[in-house]
Formats: C-alpha cells, structure tokens, sequence
C-alpha cells in the first residue's frame, strides 16, 4: 500500500498533525495549510508542503517527507527541491524547516555523509515511528500515524482501540467525525484485498456514513473522467494533454468534468479549451 499518499490524505485533512511531531512547533501551527507545489527548470513536484497563513510575511515554510521504502537518492531529492522551491519564493518565507517521517531507521538512506551539517542541524527533524511509543499513549494524532505501521494482524484491535478513544474523550463531534475517518481511511489503504462490507464489520461502523468514502469514490470517478478527457483530446487533436492543463482538470468536481467532456467534443483547438477552462474562474 502507498503509506505517503495515506500520510498527505492525513495532512489534508488536519495540517496540524505534523506539528505533533515537533518538539518546538510553531505558535501558530494551527493556521499552517498543507499542499503540493510545482517548481519548473528542472521541473519538481513536492507532495508534502506546509505553507504560513498568508497574513504572516516572511514565514517559515515546512516541508515535509513521508518515506516507507529505502530510497538511496531521497535526501538528494529532497534538498533539490526545497532549496529550489525556497529560492523561487525567498521574499516570501524568512526561513525554513524540513521534516522527513520513517516507519523506522532501517528505512533511511545509508549514504547520508554529504548532508550531514543539515540532518543534524534544528532546520531538520527525522521522525522514526516505532519509536514513538506505545500507541494507547501516545496523542490521538500522532497514534493515528503510528497505526500506518501496525501490522495486519494487530491494526484491527488498534484501530477498534483509537475509535474507542475517540469517542471517550473530549472532542467535538466534528472532531470525533474526523479521528474516525482518518482510522478509516488507514484501513482501506491497508486493506486493499477485503471488501467494503468487510472493512465495516472490522471497525464496527458504516463505513458508507463516513465522508472519507464517499470522496473515495468520488475521487475514483475524477481521476478516471480525468483519463477519459485526457484520450479524447489525445484522438481529436493528436497531440497529448499538456501536463499544466491535466493538474488543473485534478481540481475539479466530477460533473465540471462530465461537462468538460460533452463541451470537449465541440473544441477546435486547445485554445478553446484553456477558454473554457479560464471561464471556469
């Protein structure tokens, strides 16, 4: 299963789970958003970024890497990007952190010598899971991160345990909804090979109720509406969808899309469809 992408969902979700991590976040980690940039020449795209509410210039910029498999050019990557995202917005940000998130230290890069200066400087936090603590100890948040590492045998009991927590303490029911959906979200990843109705007998809960299903669908049915316009441009224009027009379909709701693909069929030109895109707003 893809952790990193259950990992950027949790994120999505509530910015402020990373800063759990942090022995000194910042005062205002609560106002952080979380999202995934561009950088052109060389072109880089960063899932995990950070940014400081946008009444706070210069800010401090966090980045952030979820790595479960052993990458032995990870931190080659990683610097590459951040110093070049950093520099394209120096006005911006008056400073930088970088946080990159293990199951364990078996998983880090080996070769680890020319960044040594940064890995142990304050600018960068390594954050091995499993060393974390016991997971009925540790905070809500940070337990939810930890599930992604329980294996298939105890991640049931666990996850029953979180949602048990959940309900126990003193959330909203915003915030209760939301513990559940995380834990759900954990188990559909982790259990790819079971069916819906067992994934629900699992956890004890209509996983149907949750929100986190429903956009799972959703987002099955985009990406693939995304495919399909992508092959009717493709066979009406000879040419391949351009990369910056295919993120920005990424952001639309499934019936623009399902518009997009009746309207495509009247397009002369990719003209007519940046128009379409532009009328959008």
């Amino acid at each position: 299963m893809r952790r990193d992408s259950i990992f950027y969902q949790l994120f999505r979700q509530s910015p402020a789970l990373l800063f759990e991590l942090l022995e000194q976040p910042p005062e205002n980690a609560g106002e952080y958003r979380f999202d995934s940039v561009a950088v052109k020449e060389p072109k880089f795209e960063i899932d995990g970024v950070f940014l400081p509410p946008e009444t706070e210039v210069p800010g401090v910029v966090y980045f952030c890497e979820v790595q479960f498999q052993r990458d032995e050019r990870l931190y080659e990557r990683l610097f590459a990007e951040l110093f070049l995202y950093f520099y394209r917005n120096r006005d911006r940000y008056a400073n930088w952190r970088a946080v990159i998130v293990y199951p364990d230290r078996r998983t880090e890069q080996g070769e680890t010598l020319p960044y040594e200066v940064l890995l142990n400087s304050a600018q960068v936090q390594r954050v091995y899971l499993v060393e974390l603590g016991d997971l009925a100890e540790l905070p809500l948040g940070v337990a939810l991160m930890v599930l992604t590492t329980v294996d298939e045998g105890e991640a049931p009991d666990a996850a029953r345990a979180l949602l048990v927590r959940a309900g126990r303490a003193a959330l909203s029911e915003a915030a209760s909804r939301a513990i559940m959906e995380m834990v759900t979200t954990i188990m559909v990843y982790k259990f790819t090979h079971l069916s819906r109705q067992e994934i629900e007998r699992m956890l004890g809960i209509t996983l149907q109720e949750t929100r986190v299903y429903q956009e799972a669908k959703e987002e099955g049915r985009q990406e693939a509406l995304v495919q399909m316009i992508g092959r009717l441009f493709n066979h009406r224009f000879q040419q391949e969808l351009p990369e910056e027009v295919r993120s920005r379909l990424t952001t639309l709701s499934v019936p623009v899309l399902e518009d997009l693909g009746e309207a495509l069929l009247d397009f002369g030109s990719l003209a007519d469809l940046l128009t379409w895109l532009e009328a959008l707003g």
